[in-house]
């Protein structure tokens, strides 16, 4: 007879620890759709921002807007933009139409006869020994230029646009990006 009492307690234990899982689950399900939901808001701002940039950029007589199809990571696979649709974001919400003129996303513009953003980026890291990240590179154009107003995402995009015309390189060190002149190569002949 003392093999029947366990039975119902071992039951119990099980029960307890199925709700304790589920509950757990539950838990962290919600917590995956709260990050989720951020993520989405911080992609919509990060395409806003580049939006403006890239209009900003064409008015400083930058390189012209690239497509989707030449937004290429450095393994060679294409990045697609976030869908919209029907004025919608890819998380739902109503795509931004208008922009205020004295948002803070803008990067104060440059004088005439100062250099481009692509222009001091690369002088700084021509002078530098090792490779920088875009915050480092941020933070020494901040000190240089204190006239010019210094964002880590103007920056990031600089430095992008120079990967992509070959001005600059970019390396991995496990989720780090650093970026450096590109490697001295002979420039092809027009011949």
């Amino acid at each position: 007879m003392s093999g029947n009492l366990p039975a119902p307690s071992v039951t119990a234990d099980y029960a307890q620890r199925v709700a304790d899982d589920l509950s757990a689950t539950r838990s962290e399900q919600e917590r995956v759709r709260t990050e989720l939901a951020r993520l989405q808001d911080d992609l919509v701002r990060l395409e806003d921002s580049e939006q403006v940039l890239t209009k900003m950029q064409e008015v400083l007589g930058g390189t012209p807007k690239q497509t989707t199809k030449q937004r290429k990571s450095s393994k060679g696979t294409v990045v697609p933009a976030a869908r919209r649709s029907n004025g919608r974001t890819a998380a739902g919400k109503p795509a931004a139409t208008t922009r205020n003129k004295s948002s803070k996303k803008t990067a104060t513009p440059k004088k005439a006869g100062e250099p481009t953003w692509l222009e001091l980026t690369a002088a700084y890291l021509g002078g530098q020994s090792e490779p920088r990240s875009a915050a480092e590179i941020a933070a020494a154009l901040t000190e240089a230029h204190p006239d010019r107003s210094v964002q880590v995402p103007v920056v990031r995009n600089t430095l992008e646009q120079g990967v992509a015309q070959g001005l600059l390189e970019r390396s991995k060190q496990g989720r780090s990006v650093f970026y450096s002149p590109a490697s001295a190569t002979p420039a092809p002949s027009d011949s």
